[in-house]
């Protein structure tokens, strides 16, 4: 059985907590708001027969900022084609779409 004493610790200690995750959350979703800066020009490599190159694109860290993530090679799948990863504006807020692999038509 939970003692009173050990529910009134636990019931402040959650307490105490919350303004400390809802600060992060806050600078999170204020940073998603603006725009990613720009894609860095990075060398695009030759082609390798069986890969697709996957560009480089921006990724947000919360105590960093945003930090740029190189491009790399992707081994091709039969029958699908690769769509890049790419930033999208929905509802005032900056979404990330990471690269998927979509079935050929």
């Amino acid at each position: 059985m939970i003692s009173r004493r050990s529910l009134f610790k636990t019931l402040l200690s959650t307490v105490a907590l919350v303004p400390i995750a809802a600060v992060g959350l806050a600078s999170d979703a204020d940073a998603l708001v603006r725009r990613p800066p720009p894609p860095n020009m990075e060398p695009r490599p030759a082609p390798r027969r069986g890969y697709t190159w996957v560009p480089g694109h921006w990724n947000w860290t919360g105590n960093r900022g945003w930090v740029w993530q190189s491009g790399h090679w992707e081994e091709n799948r039969r029958g699908f084609n690769f769509v890049g990863p790419r930033w999208v504006l929905r509802r005032g807020q900056w979404v990330y779409e990471p690269g998927r692999w979509v079935r050929a038509r």
